[in-house]
């Protein structure tokens, strides 16, 4: 059923699956939890699908508070940014019950070509903290080596090919490489939500007695950038923080 303009009523009470991708934990609660929120109209039976990439906590509490409705809930967010969000070929981190994400999967693999449960509500969010500390790493490692290779006088857009099929190659250097060569810092990923991505794998980190001393580092260099008008850039532009170290423009 279309619904013009829709209200958190109308949607509560038409929607049988209810989705919202959100940018952090905050505005999920107001949206689904808070006065007039959404879940105050949802009714057994019913479904809610977070695709929002927030804290493994709020997830499990959310969770909680929509099961005294009888309303079942799966946190699902998602991987690969606006080329594969525009495609349809995202990768959904699913977390909730077995039944439940087998009933959804369908609905998720319309928008995206992979589509994993990882365990129990919460896991999807876990899973995507994960992929998280990966990508942001993984960036600043090509950044890093970059910056070596072009102060020891070899071509960064040489090392690239000469790399990129080896054990160091992968998806992110893939995608990120090129644009530090051009630079190219239009966003597709911004700074500014991946620090918010890392800010809560932080804080997840810290409840359950987690080590991540490399997620530290880069956070905090990702937040320099925030403070020298980066926070809109694309995260490969983390790029621009060793130039600033460097005076020297990676490729150019």
């Amino acid at each position: 059923m279309e619904i013009p303009n829709p209200r958190p009523k109308e949607i509560g009470e038409t929607c049988d699956v209810v989705l919202t991708m959100l940018p952090n934990s905050p505005e999920v609660r107001s949206v689904m939890l808070g006065e007039g929120g959404v879940a105050a109209y949802m009714h057994a039976g019913q479904t809610f699908i977070d695709m929002s990439s927030i804290n493994p906590v709020a997830s499990k509490e959310i969770a909680a508070d929509l099961a005294k409705k009888g309303v079942e809930m799966l946190d699902a967010p998602v991987s690969g940014g606006e080329p594969k969000a525009i495609d349809g070929t995202l990768s959904f981190m699913v977390g909730g019950k077995q039944e439940v994400f087998d009933r959804c999967k369908p609905l998720l693999e319309t928008m995206g070509s992979s589509v994993v449960r990882c365990g129990e509500v919460g896991a999807g969010n876990t899973t995507k903290l994960a992929n998280q500390i990966i990508v942001a790493c993984n960036i600043q490692a090509v950044a890093e080596a970059f910056t070596l290779a072009q102060m020891a006088g070899v071509d960064p857009e040489l090392v690239f090919q000469a790399i990129k099929g080896g054990l160091a190659g992968s998806t992110v250097m893939n995608a990120k490489a090129p644009m530090m060569i051009a630079g190219n810092d239009k966003p597709g990923f911004k700074i500014d939500l991946h620090i918010k991505d890392l800010n809560n794998a932080l804080d997840c980190a810290h409840t359950v007695g987690a080590p991540l001393p490399m997620t530290a580092s880069v956070q905090e260099v990702l937040q320099w950038m925030h403070s020298h008008d980066g926070g809109q850039k694309d995260h490969s532009a983390i790029a621009q923080y060793y130039e600033h170290l460097t005076g020297i423009q990676i490729g150019r």
